[in-house]
């Protein structure tokens, strides 16, 4: 699994004339919404009931949505789905888009750490489509289409009926785009929620993508969960997918969870895994953890993946070790790894390892 970062893009030249709502009045701060057939509406009832009847109603194309707290410590949430900008916000983000194009840029976008989660719904064919998320400093173009936003609406509610929007399809866009809005509400039932989507009557890729949100947004909780999963459930396949969000953690105990499954899992697979990711991150408590790998790991296979991993560690920081496996390991097969990986560095001291050993087989 690779992991889900969207890019922070600068517009140079504004290309919308369109009217500006900029909706406030809780301290939940909606985005701005521009080109839109713009409705407010109170928060009444049940939400899932109330966006039920809203879409019910369209004889067209339409959004519903609202905004809720959302998940301390992340950057913005704005032209691209599933994913954070480190920097500001990007361009006026077309709602309609299907490539989540711009259509203008902004310059009001200092603050890059989203306090509030807009959460938008597509109505077609009166029911729901797709969804949207976007932090409060980004800028809509809804293309002219009508949006109603609801006011005051419960964090709670709206983790539950995102919930109801994951299906038992693996493959669903919706499912997904609905397991990212959950992940990004700061409401502790979100964490909850997500637990409950890693369990094992669910398809292994909706597993999979509420796993990765637990590890890279939900703190404590989501560390707690991972390490639970990643020691006790049965299925290596799905163990060794969770060695990525381990990894994303911020939790200081991650990287030590990450070390102990590394040097203890039962399954080789998952070890060789969480070697790959460990390289991903500098030290010499990383390095060395690896190179106990290459020693002492009993599968030759996870061995040839500890080398690799020592190849993966930042500023060539693996090439010393991998000259001295290459010239010291007992296994051949080891051996021969590390020097193809010395070979794949470009780095000068690998060369010169690599001339030295057809030079001396030579004579």
């Amino acid at each position: 699994m690779q992991r889900l970062f969207a890019f922070a893009i600068l517009i140079s030249s504004c290309l919308v004339t369109a009217q500006v709502a900029h909706l406030e009045g809780s301290q939940t701060q909606p985005s701005q919404i521009r080109n839109a057939k713009l409705e407010t509406v109170s928060a009444s009832g049940h939400l899932q009931q109330q966006i039920s009847t809203y879409a019910a109603a369209q004889n067209g194309i339409a959004w519903i949505g609202y905004a809720v707290p959302a998940v301390a410590g992340h950057g913005t949430i704005c032209c691209f789905d599933g994913g954070w900008q480190e920097r500001g916000c990007c361009g006026t983000c077309r709602l309609e888009s299907e490539h989540n194009s711009f259509s203008g840029s902004r310059d009001d976008c200092d603050d890059a750490d989203t306090k509030s989660l807009t959460v938008l719904y597509r109505v077609e064919d009166k029911k729901i489509g797709s969804i949207r998320l976007f932090s409060e400093n980004c800028a809509i173009d809804a293309g002219g289409v009508p949006v109603t936003i609801v006011t005051g609406a419960d964090p709670k509610q709206s983790i539950a009926y995102l919930g109801t929007l994951v299906t038992r399809d693996g493959d669903s866009h919706l499912g997904k785009r609905a397991l990212d809005g959950i992940a990004e509400h700061a409401d502790a039932s979100a964490d909850t929620t997500l637990d409950r989507f890693t369990a094992a009557d669910y398809p292994e890729k909706i597993r999979e993508h509420a796993a990765f949100w637990l590890g890279v947004a939900r703190g404590a909780h989501g560390y707690a969960t991972l390490k639970k999963l990643i020691e006790s459930d049965p299925d290596d396949h799905f163990r060794d997918k969770l060695t990525f969000p381990l990894s994303q953690s911020k939790e200081p105990q991650a990287e030590e969870e990450l070390i102990h499954v590394a040097k203890q899992d039962s399954s080789s697979r998952v070890r060789g895994q969480a070697l790959f990711w460990l390289a991903q991150k500098a030290g010499r408590k990383v390095a060395g953890v690896i190179n106990d790998s290459i020693e002492n790991d009993p599968d030759t296979d996870v061995k040839k993946k500890a080398v690799f991993a020592l190849s993966q560690l930042p500023d060539h920081e693996g090439v010393p070790k991998l000259i001295e496996v290459a010239r010291n390991n007992r296994n051949p097969v080891v051996r021969k790894q590390a020097v193809f990986w010395l070979g794949q560095s470009n780095d000068p001291r690998a060369l010169d390892f690599i001339t030295s050993v057809l030079v001396g087989n030579r004579q």
